[in-house]
């Protein structure tokens, strides 16, 4: 029988998707914590909802951030043990899954403090909180961009992605707030911007934390059709029979797969182990894939597993 393993380019060296955007990670994480104790100060100071609800969700993003850089060090620290095969990039997406709990959690508090504000809404002073609003958006909006094209490309990092994203969207509405306030004094903008980022935060942290449980049950790829890349093998020159199948996600940017490949007699395998491996890799961008042929005519043909 014949039995490969495809690697990527980086095989001896793996990285993480979510590792090539660490140091701008770590810029997000010093723009959250400026912005952080700035928004609390004046929060505190002037009672304003608006600002330390998006302040509560400023410590979150900076907490989420961290999370996610600390992720990638374990993963890349643990690479190299014997002992962990798979390493531990699944940290990565436990960063995530914990981002998302997060987001729930700041978001529903938002919501009942903000509901319970909208009995007696608070006077609040709009100078403050506008000049706060226009300093936090643009921090923001800084962070929002240098983890942009991480987003599309790891979970980790798109897990900090929304965490920006969503105190953007904060800021702009703490903006809102502060001049409505200002210039037409109505108590109530305060805390209806509270409740409009609330609102805002619940289905994203529904999103991500639905993509990473994916992951963490082993779920085929969302982009991957598991029948598809049957079918696809399939058509290789002698493969007569395909059977456990799986394909997962080690951690974003990671895919693996492993399959048996039952083969007309007197195919010659290292040529069907390479065609498969390299169908997988061009098709599918799955760079680890763990392949064991069988000939036909074997005595002892594997079983297929029931699970």
């Amino acid at each position: 029988m014949g039995h490969g393993h495809g690697h990527g380019i980086a095989a001896n060296n793996p990285e993480s998707a979510s590792a090539k955007h660490l140091n701008r990670l770590y810029a997000a994480v010093g723009l959250g914590a400026f912005t952080l104790v700035m928004q609390v100060v004046v929060g505190l100071s002037t009672s304003s909802l608006a600002l330390l609800s998006d302040s509560a969700h400023v410590f979150t993003d900076v907490l989420g951030i961290t999370l996610a850089v600390v992720a990638i060090l374990v993963a890349r620290k643990a690479r190299d043990s014997k002992g962990r095969t798979f390493g531990m990039y699944r940290a990565e997406v436990l960063a995530a899954l914990a981002n998302t709990l997060l987001l729930f959690g700041v978001a529903i508090g938002v919501l009942v403090e903000a509901i319970d504000r909208l009995g007696t809404p608070p006077e609040v002073p709009g100078l403050p909180v506008t000049i706060v609003a226009l300093i936090g958006l643009a921090a923001n909006v800084i962070a929002f961009f240098l983890l942009r094209s991480g987003a599309k490309e790891s979970i980790n990092v798109r897990g900090a992605y929304l965490e920006v994203m969503a105190d953007m969207i904060g800021s702009v509405g703490v903006l809102v707030s502060g001049l409505v306030t200002m210039f037409f004094g109505w108590r109530y903008a305060d805390p209806l911007i509270g409740v409009a980022i609330g609102l805002f935060v619940l289905p994203r942290a529904y999103v991500l934390g639905r993509g990473a449980l994916r992951i963490l049950f082993q779920h085929a790829p969302e982009r991957v059709d598991v029948a598809s890349v049957q079918a696809d093998l399939l058509t290789l020159k002698g493969v007569i029979e395909v059977h456990d199948l799986h394909v997962w996600t080690l951690t974003s940017g990671m895919e693996v797969a492993s399959a048996h490949l039952i083969t007309e007699a007197g195919m010659e395998h290292t040529e069907v182990l390479l065609a498969a491996q390299r169908l997988l890799a061009e098709n599918y961008h799955i760079e680890h894939a763990t392949l064991q042929v069988e000939p036909a005519d074997c005595a002892t043909p594997c079983r297929e597993l029931a699970w």
